[in-house]
């Protein structure tokens, strides 16, 4: 049956197709970039992210030579930062094989490095005209409930019979339109969230689960299971308008990014004081924050969050975050990078640290 949606799709969506950054200028590593971004993140959210990262890095072999510090700069505020460690590995890659170019070959395009079947299905169809399926999760709901397909959408099995049902009546010449067609749809009104738009859908006439009145039962998963809860003490450490901050770990979660010095559990200022101490830190005034929830798709980070302020003896070695103006007193200090966003949570905070400065991560030396 869906023979019958490809041509009242493409004609819908020649009339209602978004105007998109990556969309009036289709080259494949555009496709590709924009595609990697809007993974978990919304359109309206990307498009400001999209024109600064390709502005800065125009092509692959830019991105391949791109320094670590840049990069992830580049990448800060859309979250999940092994997406872009994963494009420069792809982008190395493609120096590396293939002369700094994307490969015109879905094959190709699934072998390299954070690339899977949707985003290589997206720039090979998209970039290349490949008649190639590229199936997310806006496609699965507007499939699913066009044929009401009674599949748990989280198994591989049922997004391998999407995908074939969908090769089967991709049109030549056309299957990056198609494509994006079904994505929009989608996006904009076989809605994710709240009752879709039936009324503005081109393919309300064959879509089984609206003719039966069951659009809200599609698509079928199965629950998922609870966030892992854990429970952590977070320090902001002061000194004036100084706070301490470090780096997580190379590998695992939020690897290699800065973070406020924290504890595993929930601990008392006794026990704060203690550890502190053994760290080589004698605060002169302590005071508990308002708690904090920092939530990830599979855990959530419950926070109780303290101050300290002042302290007597300083490591010789720790890491700040200075104002500007403290940067050129401190001329035994050295830079290490430059951060945007405040990282206090209370208002307060805010304002006495960032109001005309820019942060940068100092290291101390005696």
């Amino acid at each position: 049956m869906l023979e019958q949606i490809v041509e009242p799709l493409l004609g819908w969506f020649g009339e209602h197709a978004r105007i998109l950054p990556w969309r009036e200028q289709p080259q494949p590593y555009r496709v590709w970039v924009s595609e990697i971004m809007l993974q978990q993140t919304r359109v309206e959210a990307v498009k400001p992210f999209f024109e600064r990262f390709t502005q800065a890095l125009p092509d692959v072999r830019s991105l391949a030579e791109c320094p670590e510090d840049k990069l992830l700069k580049l990448w800060e505020g859309l979250g999940y930062y092994n997406r872009v460690r994963n494009m420069q590995k792809a982008a190395q890659n493609m120096v590396e094989f293939y002369d700094g170019e994307m490969p015109a070959d879905y094959e190709k395009l699934l072998g390299l490095p954070g690339i899977g079947p949707y985003t290589a299905g997206a720039v090979a169809s998209i970039a290349f005209e490949i008649p190639v399926p590229a199936v997310d999760g806006n496609v699965l709901r507007v499939i699913t409930r066009i044929t009401q397909n009674d599949g748990d959408i989280l198994k591989q099995s049922v997004k391998r019979q999407v995908e074939e049902e969908l090769l089967a009546v991709m049109p030549k010449g056309r299957s990056g339109a198609f494509n994006q067609a079904l994505m929009e749809l989608g996006a904009t009104v076989c809605v994710p969230n709240g009752a879709p738009k039936c009324e503005e859908c081109p393919l309300s006439g064959v879509c089984l689960a609206h003719q039966n009145g069951k659009e809200m039962d599609y698509p079928k998963k199965a629950q998922k299971k609870p966030r892992k809860i854990e429970k952590k003490t977070v320090l902001v450490i002061r000194d004036g308008s100084r706070a301490a901050i470090r780096k997580r770990p190379a590998k695992g979660l939020l690897a290699g990014l800065y973070e406020l010095p924290n504890l595993s559990g929930w601990l008392s200022q006794d026990e704060v004081l203690d550890w502190l101490k053994q760290e080589g830190l004698s605060p002169i005034r302590i005071r508990r924050l308002s708690d904090a929830k920092h939530i990830f798709s599979h855990i959530e980070w419950q926070d109780m969050w303290s101050w300290w302020k002042n302290w007597k003896t300083i490591p010789e070695k720790i890491c700040f975050l200075l104002s500007r103006k403290e940067q050129k007193k401190n001329t035994r200090s050295r830079q290490l990078f430059q951060l945007t966003q405040p990282i206090f949570r209370s208002d307060s905070d805010r304002k006495n640290m960032t109001k005309n400065k820019t942060e940068t991560c100092m290291e101390e030396k005696t």
